[in-house]
């Protein structure tokens, strides 16, 4: 079943924070991990639902940089379930031509799970039906700080002056430049907030939360997400008249 959404509105990049997996465990009485477990599921769920629609690009943010703050139980947890995840689905991936791109600080992590992710990406670099790309120890203001760093470094090599550096260079430094802009952010969880996610490029998307917890987001959501966003009018500092011109 495809979206009710008219073809030309639906967003070619959304975002996903994936709130709510321990909330949902603990409805069920069971520990966190098994609310992350029963996550897989929605993430599997999504993707489909991308691939049908025609979204061309999905990021989900699973492992933040703030994240290595949760009880040392729970970040090992996430983490085999992580790689367990990542041996397991990157077959079906690659056989629905997906490409798959993790995006963050990946220094944090072991050289074992630095080389399987590597390994993943390459499998799959030639797909182009839908890039997925997973955040992992991501943060928005690490990501500006890391373009202001590229930024700076060209200088300091006198590839460019300071003066020429605006929002067009900056940008060219930031994760997924290559990819097209945000058009579509949304939140599980009943939390209305983007918890340092894609900070700068959040700046021009639509924003949609809502109360259904992660394990529980099916391609139902997903759908209404997409005709919530194809409803909306997209102005970019414009009037309402000049979009209608366009």
């Amino acid at each position: 079943m495809t979206s009710s959404a008219d073809p030309a509105r639906i967003p070619r990049h959304i975002a996903i924070v994936m709130d709510g997996n321990g909330r949902w465990a603990k409805l069920r009485h069971r520990p966190r991990t098994f609310g992350h477990n029963a996550g897989r599921k929605a993430v599997r769920d999504v993707v489909e639902g991308c691939l049908r629609q025609g979204v061309k690009v999905l990021t989900l943010f699973a492992f933040s940089s703030e994240n290595w703050q949760r009880p040392q139980e729970e970040v090992g947890a996430l983490m085999e379930l992580f790689l367990r995840a990542l041996d397991k689905e990157v077959d079906e991936l690659h056989s629905n031509e997906v490409r798959l791109r993790f995006v963050g600080d990946l220094s944090a992590f072991d050289n074992g799970m630095r080389q399987r992710m590597t390994a993943a990406m390459a499998r799959t670099a030639g797909n182009d039906a839908l890039h997925l790309n997973v955040a992992m120890n991501y943060g928005g203001r690490w990501d500006i700080v890391q373009a202001a760093r590229k930024a700076a470094e060209s200088v300091a090599r006198g590839e460019l002056r300071a003066e020429e550096i605006d929002e067009a260079l900056l940008g060219h430094w930031m994760s997924l430049a290559d990819l097209p802009p945000l058009d579509l952010f949304i939140r599980t969880g009943g939390e209305c907030r983007v918890s340092n996610f894609l900070l700068w490029q959040l700046a021009y998307a639509e924003l949609h939360f809502t109360d259904t917890l992660w394990p529980d987001f099916d391609q139902a959501c997903l759908r209404s997400a997409i005709e919530d966003y194809a409803r909306r009018e997209r102005r970019f500092g414009r009037t309402g008249e000049q979009v209608a011109q366009r």
